[in-house]
């Protein structure tokens, strides 16, 4: 099995935290598996991202209407349509905020997990990686009469995140933010 994904079971949704997409990408094609992906940075609702999982992965309209929808055109649909070598999937940036909470954060993975249960109870892999949106924090504005006001545009109420004044969310820097890359805190500076 190709380096990045040897430690991996072939059916998990998971972090991508030690995981760069392009490194996915290659081990999709050198296995001959589908590689999908979606970046949801600038999705606010959960038809948002909805759709836009729909566009990017190609699938029908109709799997964008709903959770259930959408985990039913992941299924049966490409089951029927042929024999399937297998499925890397990467979500980036699933959004954090109010308007798409930790509960549809969850719902839209347990659709992932779901799905990669049907596929491993038809003996392919199926490898979803995924990574939150980071919070970034308001803009300060100048009101030209020497006061600076925080912009509030971007908070809403709800869910704190305790991120909520990292501005960085390269994949690298989330990586490095993890006290388990080990390979991160080995590395000499």
């Amino acid at each position: 099995m190709d380096m990045p994904l040897r430690t991996v079971k072939t059916n998990i949704v998971q972090s991508i935290r030690a995981f760069r997409v392009q490194d996915l990408q290659d081990a999709a094609q050198a296995l001959g598996h589908h590689f999908l992906y979606a970046n949801l940075a600038q999705t606010q609702s959960k038809q948002d991202v909805l759709d836009l999982i729909a566009k990017e992965f190609t699938f029908p309209a109709q799997a964008s209407k709903n959770f259930d929808s959408l985990y039913d055109g992941m299924t049966d649909p490409l089951h029927k349509s042929g024999p399937q070598p297998g499925f890397i999937l990467v979500l980036e940036h699933i959004p954090a905020h109010a308007k798409f909470d930790k509960e549809a954060r969850e719902q839209l993975l347990d659709i992932f997990r779901d799905a990669s249960d049907y596929w491993a109870d038809r003996k392919v892999p199926f490898r979803c990686f995924y990574s939150f949106s980071v919070a970034r924090a308001p803009s300060v504005e100048k009101t030209g009469l020497g006061d600076e006001v925080l912009g509030l545009e971007g908070l809403e109420e709800g869910e704190k995140m305790p991120t909520d004044k990292l501005v960085d969310v390269s994949p690298m820097a989330l990586r490095m933010s993890s006290p388990f890359n080990a390979g991160y805190w080995l590395t000499a500076a």
